[in-house]
């Protein structure tokens, strides 16, 4: 068997064994292992075994993940979702669905400041599902955009999926966290005028609700100068150069927990829970990096992204109908594995491929981060609709999925968008990092 042959093999048992549940980083380095012994021998295998982990465990950029994942377990401690979605829905509750487009607005900005997906769905679903339903809010219209809006923390920096594509690929997290900033504003947008299309045709879903007076809306629009101040202190201070991503996550975690003290919504007891949790999610994503430096290494030895890359040469096909299928591609695995899983398995492969096609790392990064989007939502997985409707037992998942339809059209407009114009992608990197 040709060693692309073996790349295929390994990588389709890679993926059975993760759908059966095994976990991530155990999979990858057991089908590393395992590869790597049958192509190279079993001294090599001992030798990538012995060394692999330890060099992907040494490099720098790994140290901005932990004190990021801290900045948002504070943030979702401290109150920081309640305080966006009250400021959110003064200025736009009073509007048809406008309970909807205030969940949505605070998801993106939660995302700011905590960069989990699922961390975003479960704060902002316990504050405003049940918000809307006491409103006469249909489920669907309910679920549907607090699981949406909670996406856009994959794509609005700091990233956690963004930044283990950048630890993977090399790519600097600074152009990346720049390059969210765009498609996340316009995916926010975007949604909005989806509620506001949806209302159009069916205005029972989403009553209107109070109209907040400006006093109250100065008022509750105060309450959040804290986080924003934080999101723009951080990313600010990594655009202009003041300091580096891992300063710029010290920075973010040590300004949450200031803040959280200083609005006296984080207590010492919740701070020592915030860094245990803290401990446990750093020490799972190391060991999935383990597995891939792993794996990486039996991917490398098969030449699979060569192989694969000369395949789709061979092809002749225009480079953009390969990246529409790389982009089905990743929307189908999606539907099966979490997010964290896709971009662990399927960067080793496509990201030398994407670079030979010619497409801007950075660029290919965001794309990935919008189709992956998909998954978090999608049947028959859907994590973010797993788990709100496991904490809210009065919406079920059925009325959750009918609910991210109309969203999902907005999510295709948005890919196609920067398919086109990939400038609007490139930006703010550009200007930036030029």
């Amino acid at each position: 068997m040709s060693p692309e042959l073996v790349g295929l093999a390994g990588t389709i048992i890679l993926l059975i064994l993760i759908a059966l549940r095994m976990p991530i980083g155990l999979a990858l380095g057991l089908v590393g292992i395992v590869g790597a012994w049958i192509l190279l021998g079993f001294d090599t295998m001992v030798f990538a075994l012995g060394t692999a982990p330890i060099e992907s465990m040494g490099s720098f950029t790994l140290s901005v993940l932990p004190l990021f994942l801290l900045m948002g377990v504070v943030a979702a401690r401290a109150g920081f979702a309640e305080s966006l979605y009250q400021a959110a829905y003064g200025f736009v509750g009073h509007h048809r669905g406008g309970l909807a487009m205030a969940s949505l607005i605070a998801c993106g900005g939660f995302g700011a400041v905590c960069g989990s997906s699922l961390a975003t769905v479960a704060t902002m679903g316990r504050i405003a599902v049940p918000q809307m339903l006491r409103y006469g809010y249909s489920p669907p219209l309910a679920a549907g955009s607090v699981a949406t809006g909670a996406t856009l923390s994959i794509l609005i920096p700091p990233s956690l999926p963004m930044i283990i594509y950048a630890v993977l690929t090399e790519t600097s997290i600074g152009q990346l966290f720049a390059a969210g900033i765009v498609p996340g504003v316009i995916g926010v947008v975007l949604y909005a005028i989806t509620t506001a299309i949806w209302m159009r045709f069916q205005p029972e879903a989403g009553p209107a609700g109070t109209r907040s007076p400006w006093r109250e809306r100065l008022r509750l629009l105060s309450g959040i100068w804290g986080v924003v101040g934080l999101f723009l202190l951080v990313l600010g201070g990594i655009f202009a150069g003041l300091f580096s991503p891992t300063e710029g996550a010290a920075v973010g975690a040590g300004g949450a927990i200031l803040l959280g003290f200083v609005t006296r919504k984080l207590t010492v007891r919740s701070l020592i829970q915030a860094i245990s949790e803290t401990v446990v999610l750093t020490a799972a994503i190391l060991f999935i990096v383990v597995g891939v430096s792993l794996f990486d290494f039996f991917v490398s030895g098969a030449q699979f992204p060569q192989g694969l890359a000369a395949l789709l040469d061979g092809l002749d096909l225009p480079r953009y109908v390969i990246l529409a299928g790389v982009l089905a591609c990743l929307i189908l695995l999606g539907c099966f594995l979490d997010v964290i899983a896709i971009i662990f398995v399927t960067t080793p492969v496509l990201f030398p491929v994407m670079q030979q096609l010619g497409f801007h790392p950075v660029w290919y990064g965001i794309m990935t981060m919008m189709v992956v989007e998909f998954g978090a939502v999608t049947p028959p997985i859907g994590m973010n609709i797993f788990v709100l409707t496991k904490q809210l037992p009065e919406v079920s998942a059925a009325q959750a999925f009918r609910g991210i339809v109309p969203y999902l059209g907005a999510d295709v407009a948005r890919l196609l968008l920067f398919i086109v114009f990939p400038g609007l992608v490139l930006w703010l990197p550009n200007m930036f990092f030029n």
